[in-house]
């Protein structure tokens, strides 16, 4: 009996043994990976990318076909290599990397040997491939950018490096992916899903089918097209207005936050970085150190923000309660504090400015001293300053503002903290900052910073958070960018200063470039530049700093101007700030002298005076 007993649990254990193992080969195939058998060969079926259209439907990115040499290295037989290089048009030396690295990949698997043929080339080889066993010719398809402008926006692609390869198993070697832009912001939705087919070899490494019949292989998913918030027309011409200058434009919708241009001067054709010379002319792009085609000012570059920030301390001290519209400062040329300083301005000596003459012309001295009364409203400068700082933080600044771009930097708005490092023995005082009252100091701004307090300003004390993503199929928009920011800022406050800006136009420093029958609400702003050369701080040309929304009763459009070393306000920023605002609100220029005056505008001689100096440094 005991033996039975024993011979029948050998038995039993024997059959569930048998019957997992049958179970797991044959049935469950849920851990399987077909890879794993080095018999078994996948080729794989890229989907198109998704194309990119404008805000008004325009087509901004479509797809081109194009063909890559793919090589499985344990695959390669003895080949004539002389003749191989000479149809791909590559040097034995080129040919002994590429192999090496696909080697180095991986032995079995598919590596790009040879990316992105024309039709041409293609016709020409493959003919010929059957001659050089592990190479075979796969299609794919690479961008077609049907805009020369709005390269910082759309981004490109290019092949995946070795840390993504790591970080991220989706990707294979030689596979493209979204960099800058659009393009690697929306990667996964552009991109769809690749495709798979698995193929059982025998031991001649013949072909013999599909392996298990097809049960692993998966089709391609085409990618999703997008609907950016750009407008095509409004961004082209934005940069047209920069060429030969240097800096950034940012427009806004703001009742939506939808960026309309995103101008990066100088910039570059995106079609630049497609197809075979697309390393070499990323190189070029790329080593241009003076002019940085690839550096995106709209939302890189930190400047000074200059009197524009005039208007946020106005709103400050209006909130705080220590000036109101009728508060009159009288100035003499200019602000005059501790030992000496002097902040000039071009009020006649002994104007007398409230509010609102104050900010149409630009009175250093009513916006040093609004700013010296909030901080010494409180019982010590670091809960002043702290105070200011919160809110010119609700309105975006010096932070990322929580948009989808792929870049950009957070600016800077002091805090206490900031003068308790910088002056560790020294007690400071609002004077000690009072540059902070006319936008310089410590305080550093990017172009959609202040295109995005500008919005805030239209909407008299509300915006929403920047983004350039309209549409995407089949999906719905992250609530992010549909909910209100309010700033500290009571509404009864904006009034005041919109009348303030609206006369900026009308009979202040804006008032050259008038558009008729528009009403534009803006602020002029000149920063100063510094840069070292030869060890030492030397002051440049000062940059051309614009902030306007229009039209006044309902805006449709606010935006930010920087051009760098562009002299003052309304030589530059401001002209161009208008011709963007009737661009988009009529289609069309009246405003032809200004136009051309802008078109014709070069700054490139101011560019070169620094050039045996070190690398810029704006203010810091």
């Amino acid at each position: 009996m005991r033996k039975l007993l024993l011979a029948s649990i050998i038995i039993l254990i024997a059959i569930v043994y048998i019957g997992r193992l049958s179970y797991l080969q044959l049935i469950d195939n849920s851990n399987q990976n077909p890879l794993d058998d080095t018999a078994i060969k996948a080729v794989y079926d890229y989907p198109e990318r998704g194309y990119i259209y404008d805000r008004n439907g325009e087509l901004l990115v479509s797809n081109q076909p194009a063909y890559d040499i793919m090589v499985i290295p344990k695959d390669v037989k003895p080949l004539d290599t002389l003749e191989f290089c000479n149809l791909l048009n590559i040097t034995q030396e080129d040919f002994v990397k590429k192999y090496n690295k696909a080697r180095v990949y991986s032995p079995r698997l598919p590596s790009v040997f040879v990316p992105q043929l024309s039709k041409s080339e293609y016709a020409t080889l493959q003919e010929k491939m059957r001659k050089y066993e592990g190479f075979y010719i796969q299609k794919r398809s690479l961008r077609h950018y049907q805009t020369s402008s709005g390269a910082n926006v759309l981004g490109y692609i290019s092949e995946v490096n070795d840390y993504e390869l790591k970080s991220n198993p989706y990707y294979q070697s030689g596979e493209l992916i979204g960099r800058n832009g659009v393009e690697r912001v929306y990667e996964e939705i552009l991109r769809g899903q690749k495709g798979v087919k698995f193929i059982q070899k025998d031991r001649f490494n013949r072909d013999l089918g599909s392996y298990k019949g097809g049960v692993f292989d998966t089709l391609p998913v085409q990618g999703k097209d997008i609907a950016i918030t750009i407008d095509k027309v409004l961004q082209s011409y934005g940069e047209k207005l920069m060429v030969n200058k240097r800096g950034g434009i940012v427009a806004i919708e703001p009742k939506t936050g939808e960026i309309l241009a995103m101008v990066s001067a100088p910039s570059y054709d995106p079609a630049l970085l497609v197809g075979r010379q697309r390393s070499k002319n990323y190189s070029r792009l790329y080593l241009d150190s003076i002019a940085n085609p690839l550096y995106d000012r709209s939302v890189l570059a930190e400047y000074p923000p200059g009197s524009p920030f005039k208007i946020l301390n106005g709103l400050i001290g209006l909130e705080e309660g220590v000036i109101d519209e009728h508060t009159t400062v009288r100035c003499y040329h200019g602000y005059r504090y501790g030992r000496n300083r002097f902040m000039g301005c071009h009020c006649a000596s002994g104007t007398l400015n409230d509010f609102q003459s104050a900010t149409y012309r630009s009175c250093n001295a009513y916006f040093a001293d609004t700013y010296k009364k909030i901080i010494e409203k409180y019982p010590s400068p670091e809960k002043g300053l702290q105070t200011w700082t919160n809110h010119a933080k609700s309105f975006g600044l010096g932070g990322y503002l929580g948009n989808d771009l792929s870049t950009g930097r957070a600016g800077r708005i002091p805090d206490s903290a900031t003068y308790n490092r910088a002056y560790p023995d020294f007690q400071w005082r609002a004077e000690t900052t009072i540059s902070n009252g006319i936008g310089q100091g410590e305080i550093l701004t990017t172009p959609i910073q202040l295109a995005n307090m500008t919005a805030a300003i239209a909407n008299r004390g509300h915006y929403y958070t920047p983004h350039i993503i309209k549409n995407i199929e089949g999906e719905t928009i992250d609530e992010n960018f549909t909910t209100p920011k309010h700033t500290t800022i009571s509404k009864r406050h904006f009034d005041d200063v919109v009348l303030g800006m609206w006369d900026v136009y009308k009979r202040g420093t804006a008032r050259s470039v008038q558009v008729d029958s528009i009403n534009i609400a803006g602020k002029t702003g000149t920063a100063e530049n510094f840069t070292k050369i030869d060890g030492k701080r030397t002051q440049l040309t000062d940059h051309s700093i614009f902030i306007a929304f229009a039209p006044v009763e309902n805006p449709k459009i606010a935006l930010a101007v920087f051009v760098e070393n562009g002299y003052w306000g309304s030589r530059y920023a401001a002209p161009i700030a208008s011709l963007m605002i009737e661009k988009y609100l009529r289609g069309k220029i009246t405003r032809t002298d200004l136009e051309r005056r802008m078109l014709e505008g070069s700054l490139e001689n101011e560019y070169a005076k620094p050039l045996s100096g070190e690398p810029f440094e704006i203010n810091r």
